[in-house]
């Protein structure tokens, strides 16, 4: 129960972290779009805008609609000729005096004055700056406010607006769209948080429930050779003075429990290494049948005493380049195994041959085979098809996880199959 509220509990914290980073990158998206249509769409209001002022600092004197001497048109671009020429229309001249004071009624026409500027202040802050208004919170312009000089030098400031509601409604069209399409992603990204999130507690779990499978096989393989040495110890404590001789069956059993106590940390060493990628590989160029000709000629001679039969097939005449050390442990597994589950009068047997660009070697055996269903375990920490045979044979099942990574470590490969009449092989295949 607490291992699935812990679980349920990093996976909403993966989920929070994956809604707020969606959510940020939505919300930095939106608003680098909006800001960049309200940028092009205003674009050209303001340079008509700027335009228009250029065109009334320069030649003060004359009227907003007439057009430049004929010398002067000749100078300009196409584009700002025509603008010279016909400024928009769209653009409206409010002149104020230093009081505040709106001195160009008649110009920009009663009924506009008084329905839409009567009563407007004037306001300072934004001189020279093109700024955004709204007259009556109903009609949106932009306008650019700078001072000049009347004709008789005293201190006047220029307003020039645009309207601008065109281009409002687009922006306020969009930012719904924005907002809609927001609240969408956003429901969307719940749903892939959630998703991912469950993906990224996956090898977690995985990860979890190895490790504790792990911990607690190692302590239940620890405890019964620490348990046994204890009894024998004191066992012997009993009767201090006891000859060896009489105590030797004790003394043998204690030694044996120790060398497999030590072979079993050795073992939980290595693959504790292999996980945590500390070993590293030492390779040298290596003749594949001297070598295996080499690690084959004590158990060729074990095999004669147990009254088997051991036999070599060895057609890879290549060398590769491989850690010797390591190989040599991936042999010594795959024979005592082969040793440890074969009878009298059973044979056991190792070939090697090339095949698609790569070294195969094979070591079967005719003895008790592994069951088709079990196959697939074979190479897990711990796995022992036959748990009270194992046992007497002095098997914990970390042999063929360690040839696996050793096989995986030379970015070869290592299967393993039944053999058409009775046992199993073992195929190691390695890169030339």
């Amino acid at each position: 129960m607490f291992k699935k509220a812990l679980f349920r509990k990093q996976q909403l914290k993966f989920m929070f972290f994956n809604l707020i980073a969606f959510t940020v990158i939505f919300t930095i998206f939106g608003i680098i779009i909006i800001g960049q249509v309200q940028r092009t769409l205003f674009s050209k209001s303001d340079e008509e805008l700027l335009s228009f002022k250029e065109m009334m600092t320069e030649h003060p004197s004359r009227g907003f609609e007439s057009p430049l001497p004929d010398d002067k048109m000749d100078r300009l671009p196409p584009r700002e000729e025509r603008q010279r020429e016909h400024p928009n229309p769209r653009i409206i001249v409010l002149k104020w005096n230093k009081n505040g004071e709106i001195i160009n009624q008649n110009e920009i026409g009663s009924s506009f004055y008084e329905s839409f500027i009567k009563g407007a202040q004037l306001d300072k802050t934004n001189l020279n700056i093109i700024t955004n208004t709204t007259i009556n919170n109903l009609y949106h312009f932009r306008y650019l406010l700078f001072e000049t000089a009347d004709s008789e030098g005293e201190i006047i400031y220029t307003q020039l607006l645009i309207n601008t509601d065109a281009e409002q409604t687009i922006i306020d069209n969009f930012e719904r769209l924005i907002i809609v399409c927001s609240i969408i992603f956003i429901i969307l990204s719940i749903s892939a948080s959630y998703i991912l999130s469950r993906k990224m507690m996956k090898p977690i779990i995985h990860s979890w429930n190895k490790q504790a499978e792990f911990v607690e096989n190692a302590s239940h393989e620890l405890r019964t050779p620490l348990t046994i040495i204890q009894n024998k110890l004191e066992l012997l404590l009993t009767e201090p003075h006891e000859k060896i001789m009489n105590k030797f069956e004790n003394i043998a059993l204690s030694l044996s429990e120790t060398r497999r106590l030590s072979k079993l940390t050795s073992d939980l060493l290595t693959l504790a290494r292999a996980d945590s990628a500390e070993t590293q590989l030492t390779k040298q160029i290596l003749d594949v049948d001297s070598f295996i000709q080499k690690v084959c000629a004590p158990y060729i001679e074990i095999a004669e005493s147990q009254d088997k039969h051991f036999w070599l097939n060895l057609n890879c005449k290549v060398s590769i380049e491989a850690d010797e050390v390591r190989l040599h442990q991936l042999l010594v597994i795959l024979l005592d195994n082969a040793l440890k589950y074969t009878s009298d009068d059973d044979s056991i047997g190792v070939k090697t041959y090339a095949e698609d660009h790569k070294v195969v070697l094979e070591v079967s055996d005719t003895g008790i085979g592994i069951k088709e269903e079990n196959m697939k375990y074979i190479f897990d920490r711990f796995y022992r098809e036959d748990k009270a045979r194992s046992r007497e044979t002095g098997g914990m099942g970390l042999g063929l996880s360690i040839a696996q990574w050793i096989a995986a470590k030379h970015n070869g490969t290592i299967t393993v199959f039944q053999n058409n009449h009775k046992g199993t092989t073992f195929k190691v295949k390695l890169p030339k």
